[in-house]
């Protein structure tokens, strides 16, 4: 790289950290000034620009601030005290954000429920929140009916649609309900240590798990993300991604609101309306998730997708093929990817542009940043310790689990789950000394030379097969350039006796997929022990309600005929070819050598 390029590069890269780092530097755990604190001071400040579209409907933040008082004058007439806990179980909707910032007015926790759940998860979220009410529109109301069987407590249902039995009506309630702000002796004595929300963990391995989110993590979403954004007045950000997760409903949310800006609010993703939408509401920042980027890839072209006020896209999981396409087909002029995660305390940008990477931490100012790589072993699924006991840092280009030391401070704590044995599992003592605590990220990632991060896998998706460990997202990264192929997911899957785990990758295909030219890709393109041992053709790809692929029930399916409905294929040499029940017996028993 030219001399010039670099310290172009090292510019914004330190521009961007300076930017974040001055927002966030006063956050402290023992402060009162609590997340509603900073948003009343915005509200203050721009009480009469418009803060949230939503639906052909515009609140200001003056009167967005008034519902959110009217939210936490309901639930002090309800008898909710400060440190209980109020599910909300909603898709987006312009009261969303209102709701959970008013309880957290006085002092009352929210459990943001994922609208999509349905029966024993949504059971299980409900039971683990603690919350004795939950609050349900026209959408939601029939699944929580159906679910409140698998209910451990009674749960007091209030519903902003028509009330059924059972009920109450949360509109009716909230009726002649005052307007200003309650009593700030309301929440005298909190913290920013104090509980804001729960997040619930997306649940791509099994059961979701309730992240506690102090006012101290939310103000550092909310903060960091109107600074690494350069957020301004005139910003309009466009939200598509559910509000019950951390990068729609708080970095998203706080790029706009901590910076006078507006949140234009989708009730959700819709690819065929996107551009049609950026374009409409006069965008000049959109929040993703990568998959979400992928959808639009997909999409055949519209002139509206280079029509647009875009300067910014932020998100996170934005693979380099997409990025490319995000930059050179869509005419965005400048992508932040981040990496971070809804419970943890790693947390790191990628503010110069480098295509692919999750972020930056460059060796020169290394003690600004609390992560490390460790070397990890993939079968036993733990990082690898020395002869000393101590854990061993992985080299530049050596894949190895990200991990993030644990301080008291408002960057590097560790708040958990709402689980205390589940938080005490993500954290990993005496790593590099006797009496060091550092958190778990679960994924694997390398650094490069230049500090830059690039995602590998999550641990326990990378397997290992003839002695060599395979990355789940590497490989599936590569079968999409495939022919035909529009969607893959790969998976590890035990065969008989074997050690290891044999790939297998769930495929959506277009029409006309040739199974002879996709044996030929990858026999070419990926090294023996890469190559997907075993297909399944998808109607379609199980994903969270933030777009990640789901794995766990593939997995639990394996590559059995019996269980399976759809077109199963095993390798056999060079070629693919069909499971039947007797081949699947051969391939059990070891007769039919993979």
């Amino acid at each position: 790289m030219r001399l010039s390029a670099r310290l172009s590069r090292e510019w914004r890269f330190l521009k961007g950290l300076t930017r974040t780092l001055a927002r966030v530097r006063s956050i402290a755990a023992a402060s009162t000034n609590l997340i509603c604190d900073d948003l009343e001071a915005a509200v203050d400040k721009w009480r009469d620009r418009p803060a949230i579209s939503f639906e052909g409907r515009t609140v200001t933040y003056g009167e967005f601030d008034a519902m959110a008082n009217r939210y936490a004058h309901w639930a002090q007439d309800q008898g909710i005290h400060r440190g209980d806990t109020v599910a909300l179980f909603m898709p987006n909707r312009l009261e969303y954000v209102a709701i959970w910032y008013g309880l957290s007015k006085v002092g009352v926790a929210t459990a943001l429920i994922n609208n999509q759940l349905t029966g024993q998860t949504l059971a299980h979220c409900l039971n683990i929140s603690g919350a004795r009410h939950c609050l349900v529109d026209s959408d939601t109301w029939p699944p929580f009916e159906a679910a409140r069987r698998l209910l451990t407590h009674d749960m007091q249902e209030w519903t902003l649609a028509e009330a059924h039995s059972g009920q109450r009506d949360l509109a009716q309630a909230m009726k002649g309900l005052s307007d200003l702000r309650p009593d700030r002796a309301t929440r005298e004595g909190m913290t920013a240590r104090d509980t804001a929300l729960f997040i619930f963990t997306s649940g791509t391995t099994g059961l979701p798990k309730a992240a506690r989110i102090t006012h101290m993590r939310a103000q550092l979403y909310m903060r960091g993300f109107a600074g690494a954004t350069d957020g301004r007045p005139e910003d309009r950000v466009y939200v598509t991604l559910p509000l019950y997760h951390a990068t729609g409903g708080l970095c998203g949310v706080g790029a706009a609101l901590l910076n006078g800006g507006s949140v234009a609010l989708k009730r959700k993703f819709s690819a065929s309306h996107f551009w049609q939408d950026i374009v409409d509401e006069g965008a000049t920042l959109f929040v993703y998730i990568g998959e979400l980027c992928r959808y639009l890839t997909h999409q055949p072209p519209v002139p509206e997708e280079t029509r647009h006020k875009l300067r910014l896209a932020f998100g996170n999981g934005l693979r380099p093929d997409v990025w490319d396409q995000m930059v050179d087909r869509f005419k965005v002029p400048q992508v932040l990817e981040f990496y971070g995660s809804t419970e943890g305390n790693v947390s790191m940008f990628n503010f110069d542009g480098r295509r692919g990477a999750i972020g930056r931490a460059p060796r020169y100012i290394r003690s600004v940043f609390n992560i490390r790589l460790v070397r990890f072993d993939v079968e036993k699924e733990e990082p690898i310790r020395g002869p000393n006991g101590f854990c061993i840092e992985a080299p530049p280009g050596e894949a190895g689990e990200c991990l993030g030391q644990i301080h008291d401070d408002a960057r590097t704590s560790y708040s958990g789950y709402a689980d205390k044995a589940a938080s005490e599992k993500k954290v990993l003592h005496d790593v590099f000394a006797k009496g060091d605590k550092w958190f778990r990220t679960g994924d694997l990632m390398r650094q490069d030379a230049d500090g830059y991060f690039y995602f590998v896998d999550r641990v326990g998706d990378t397997f290992r097969w003839k002695g060599e460990n395979v990355s789940t997202g590497e490989v599936s990264e590569r079968l999409l350039g495939a022919p035909g192929v529009a969607e893959a997911n790969v998976y590890g899957v035990t065969v008989g006796e074997m050690e290891g785990r044999a790939g297998m990758a769930g495929l959506v295909v277009a029409k006309g997929f040739d199974l002879a030219a996709f044996a030929d890709f990858v026999n070419r393109e990926l090294p023996a022990y890469e190559q997907p041992l075993f297909l399944r053709l998808l109607p379609q790809i199980e994903t969270t309600g933030t777009f990640k692929y789901r794995k766990v029930d593939l997995v639990a399916d394996g590559f059995d005929p019996g269980k399976i409905a759809q077109p199963l294929y095993v390798k056999d040499g060079a070629a693919y070819v069909p499971i039947t029940p007797e081949r699947f017996a051969d391939i059990q028993s070891g007769k039919l050598r993979l």
